[in-house]
This record gives C-alpha cells, structure tokens and sequence, in this order.
C-alpha cells in the first residue's frame, strides 16, 4: 500500500459525498417544479455510488490490498431518476392542470431528502475526520525518523 492510498480513499468519499449532498439540494430546491425543460414535473434524482476498485467486496479488497493491489475508494456510478409515482394535486387554476383539474407534482418527499441530506453530511465529516487521522499518522512517523 501506497503512503498516500488511505488519503486518496478518503479523497474518493469526499467527491461522492459532495456530489450526493449537491443532488439532494437540487432534489429539495425542485420539489415544487411542475415544468421542466424536458416537459412534466421535476422527478427525483438519486446517486448511486460502487467500489472504484474491481474486487467487489471488501474481503476481496482487504487480500488485493495485501497482496499489492490497489486499494479501494469509492465512486459515483450514476444518478438515476427515482421511479416512485408523481402525486396528483387537485388544483384547477394551476395553467400545468389537466382536464380533470389535476397537476402532476414532483416525486420528492422533503423528509426523506433532509434525511438524506443529513446522511451524506456526516459521512462526509467521517471522510474529513480520517483524512486528519492520516495527516497526524504521517506527521508522527516523521517525527520519529
């Protein structure tokens, strides 16, 4: 294992985080958007994250790293849309009505986002606490040297 691998592991979890935190913003900031430039309400975006090595499990990277393979950080995958149902609102004056009077709205549940939100947040504060770990680590075993 490389010096810097436990900070570029770390570094990888930050960049996901981030982007995670960056998506539920967005999710929260549309929750109300019944028109976007695509047509129809806003629907939910959701990040999902995979193992940037190719071992798969973390047994398999715990003995790849023994071994001198490359440890694992993590990465994004891709940002899918959620495919929950959109709600139908009653509102017959809204200009997005449909015959009925209904106007489809997003499919983003504030609760669940802030949750979210809050989730990505301390992961990424445990990302930066290991980060400073490792920095103290390198600092003490230059003092000893």
């Amino acid at each position: 294992m490389a010096l810097f691998d436990a900070l570029n592991i770390s570094a990888s979890g930050l960049t996901a985080q981030r982007l995670r935190m960056d998506v539920t913003s967005a999710n929260l900031a549309n929750a109300q958007s019944t028109r976007t430039p695509e047509g129809g309400p806003y629907r939910r975006q959701d990040v999902v994250l995979q193992e940037s090595s190719g071992e798969g499990s973390f047994a398999g990277a715990l003995t790849g790293a023994l071994r001198g393979g490359e440890p694992a950080g993590v990465e994004v995958a891709a940002i899918v849309p959620d495919t929950t149902p959109l709600r139908r609102v009653y509102e017959p004056g809204s200009p997005d009505a449909d015959a009925q009077g209904y106007v489809e709205m997003p499919n983003v549940n504030p609760v669940e986002e802030m949750t979210d939100l809050i989730d990505a947040s301390r992961s990424y504060q445990a990302n930066v606490t290991a980060m400073q770990t490792t920095k103290q680590v390198f600092s003490k075993t230059i003092e000893l040297l």
